[in-house]
């Protein structure tokens, strides 16, 4: 296929329309394994940073299994919203917490829809983990850079395929800093192996959905330095 026979149209609805979906997953549906395969064929696809291919996807779809990793991932979130576990450094900075603060709304909508997820997430039919080979904790930004630069791509071709076919997902992250080897036990994943994400799958109900409001790209583009 050369470039004029490419739908722009189509392809700029995917990119613009995959959303977050946290409220609007269908939890009684399955979702049939050959479109997981072919998404994640396709999420093979992306371009990667290291040498070979070092990423893996875990799909749980055992209902045992994902009962174990939504109530590890509800703990978590319960004991943030009370205070027993703080924000670490960076997201503490961006959390919005005043009313006055113009993030504010939109953060409290997220944070509702989170708690939502996390209440309902082992009904959701597939639990995806994104991973890859090594461990960087200790290491510099550079290899940092490298190993999330090659899964994370990856994970959002996984996204998009899913959207394209009528399927929701969120890329969610909180049971990393706190549970990640708890999860690993479940799923047998190696100690050297990186769990980059967790990502809920399954068809979405309502209308369809559509681009987001977003600041005007003047704001966050540069143009030969910063500002």
């Amino acid at each position: 296929m050369d470039l004029q026979n490419i739908d722009l149209a189509s392809v700029d609805h995917v990119l613009c329309t995959t959303r977050a979906v946290r409220k609007r997953l269908d939890l009684q549906r399955p979702v049939e394994r050959e479109i997981l395969e072919r998404c994640i064929e396709i999420a093979t696809q992306a371009p990667t940073g290291l040498y070979g291919e070092t990423w893996h996807f875990v799909v749980v779809t055992d209902p045992e299994k994902r009962a174990a990793i939504a109530a590890m991932y509800k703990k978590t979130g319960d004991a943030f919203f009370s205070g027993t576990l703080s924000l670490d450094p960076y997201l503490a900075r961006l959390h919005a917490r005043s009313a006055k603060d113009p993030r504010f709304a939109q953060q409290q909508r997220m944070y509702a829809s989170g708690r939502y997820l996390a209440n309902h997430l082992h009904e959701v039919p597939v639990l995806v983990l994104p991973c890859i080979e090594g461990r960087v904790e200790a290491a510099g930004p550079g290899a940092q850079a490298s190993l999330y630069g090659s899964i994370m791509p990856a994970t959002w071709s996984l996204m998009l395929a899913l959207r394209a076919r009528g399927l929701g997902s969120v890329l969610i992250t909180r049971h990393i800093e706190h549970c990640e080897r708890e999860i690993a036990e479940i799923l047998d994943i190696p100690d050297d192996v990186t769990q980059a994400a967790l990502v809920p799958v399954a068809y979405f109900t309502g209308a369809d959905f559509k681009p987001a409001k977003r600041l005007p790209v003047q704001k966050c583009t540069h143009w030969n330095r910063w500002g």
